[in-house]
């Protein structure tokens, strides 16, 4: 955040004194005392005025009579209840995350993350990054022999591959539309190699405790998440079967597209640039599946929008839409209305999904679909004019290993995204409103986690109550979990 100078009188003095005794200690700051114009540039702050004020690149908001207070910034972690903290650089010794709010014993292996990052590593295919990074996952806590205890689970993957050297360029020139130019005005400093926290490599963490989330959804409820590539450039399909289409369909070609002739002409598309040293960017579509009725809120914690913040934070995101998006501003109210219906099995359904699954900010029953739109890789090889942090102009062409289109890869971050907004969506509707019902664990198998309410209903188990998904036969009983970790 920016630090701003204010003149806004001080209420309750008195009550803040010790607060702001605090501020001043951790900034280095011994309250009331006179500082030298050496040492409050040291601080990051100037003098004026016989009052301190902030430099723009700290994270310290003055106010009247030296008296500071630290601004932190939390932009790093994602979720209420279930909430994951992203860490690591490009070019870093590792990147990884840490996963609070996992129920406890539920069954996973470090199989289960690995599969789902190893969707996501470089060097797939000549239409990805030619970075050779295995991102081989280590789970360095909250599990004990493959079931989860309740505590943080956190992740590591350590990089292998850097090329440090092939960003010698950038270390003084900006790349056009990239972050580094806006680092350095946020922070003064930036990780150059690999673009930190810029690049997607940060999004390791994400993918990881996606898998985790996916783990949970499915288990609970039954919900299957999957997305494709859906357009890249000006190439499109829409014979995709948005209700049928499979994972094994999406992974049947190097651009994740179940379309197999759609496919062939992204994947033609992506390589005219490519071979030029430029980019293209393209369409990703996620399928929601089997998603309860009733997750969401009516007002700022909307499904829709919460989706909209989660996707919007992966890198090289330009566009979010929920069902019909733009598309539906061409229609009127009755072509655009999803009519309901009460089917066989006596559950009520819309007859069309123009909605996309969310009415109101809450989930209907329906699949939920959405689209998110990203831009063209910022970094090629072509020759660019841009600027060096000495304000010089001059001409660029950036080496480093780069995906000449970000979308293929995208897929599993995009479906990892969406899971850990459902997954935080289902722990908070099961927060407020099983609070009178059967709130406990009352032991049996995985579902009574989330104990059932009568009127919360998914689809994938027959109507079931919410929660309703038994465990796989192959699963421990909880009687052999208490025994795998016991202590004589």
């Amino acid at each position: 955040m920016a630090a701003v100078a204010t003149s806004t009188p001080v209420i309750a003095r008195a009550a803040g004194a010790q607060r702001d005794a605090r501020a001043s200690r951790c900034a280095g700051v011994v309250p009331g005392a006179a500082r030298s114009p050496a040492a409050s540039a040291r601080a990051g702050t100037f003098m004026t005025g016989g009052r301190l004020t902030a430099s723009r690149r700290t994270g310290v908001r003055a106010e009247r009579g030296n008296r500071l207070v630290v601004k932190a910034s939390g932009a790093n972690s994602f979720g209420k209840f279930f909430r994951v903290t992203t860490f690591g650089e490009s070019h870093g010794g590792g990147v990884g995350c840490v996963i609070d709010g996992v129920p406890p014993r539920l069954p996973l292996t470090q199989e289960e993350l690995q599969f789902e990052l190893d969707r996501r590593r470089p060097g797939q295919s000549r239409i990805t990054t030619p970075r050779n990074e295995f991102d081989t996952c280590e789970i360095l806590s909250g599990l004990v022999n493959d079931i989860t205890i309740g505590t943080p689970i956190a992740v590591l993957v350590r990089n292998k591959d850097q090329r440090s050297g092939d960003y010698s360029e950038i270390s003084v020139a900006y790349r056009p539309s990239h972050a580094d130019a806006t680092y350095d005005y946020k922070y003064g400093v930036r990780a150059i190699a690999g673009g930190g926290r810029s690049s997607a490599r940060e999004t390791i963490g994400r993918v990881a405790a996606g898998a985790v989330a996916k783990k949970i959804l499915k288990t609970v409820a039954g919900v299957e998440i999957l997305a494709f590539v859906s357009a890249v450039r000006d190439v499109k399909t829409e014979a995709v079967d948005l209700d049928s289409f499979t994972l094994e369909e999406v992974e049947s070609n190097i651009v994740r597209c179940p379309d197999q002739e759609a496919a062939e002409k992204m994947i033609n598309a992506i390589d005219e640039v490519r071979v030029k040293g430029d980019s293209c960017g393209g369409v990703v579509t996620c399928v929601m599946r089997n998603v309860p009725k009733g997750l969401g809120a009516p007002v700022f914690a909307k499904l829709e929008a919460d989706l909209a913040s989660a996707m919007m934070s992966i890198p090289a995101t330009k566009g979010f839409t929920v069902g019909s998006g733009f598309e539906g501003t061409l229609m009127t109210g009755s072509q655009h209305n999803d009519e309901f219906f009460v089917d066989d099995s006596g559950d009520v359904r819309t007859r069309t999904n123009r909605s996309g699954g969310i009415q109101g900010g809450i989930t209907n029953g329906e699949t939920v679909v959405v689209q998110i739109a990203f831009k063209p890789t910022s970094t090629i090889t072509s020759k660019q004019m841009t600027v060096t942090r000495e304000k010089v102009e001059s001409e660029l062409r950036a080496r480093g290993r780069h995906d000449p289109c970000v979308v293929p890869r995208a897929v599993p971050m995009v479906e990892a995204m969406a899971a850990l907004v459902l997954c935080d969506h289902m722990l908070q509707q099961h927060a407020q409103n099983h609070l009178w019902g059967d709130s406990g664990f009352t032991g049996g198998d995985i579902s009574d986690i989330l104990p059932p309410l009568a009127e919360t209903t998914s689809r994938a188990n027959g109507g079931a109550p919410f929660g309703g998904v038994a465990p796989t036969k192959d699963e421990p009983s909880l009687a052999a979990q208490r025994d795998a970790y016991s202590e004589d």
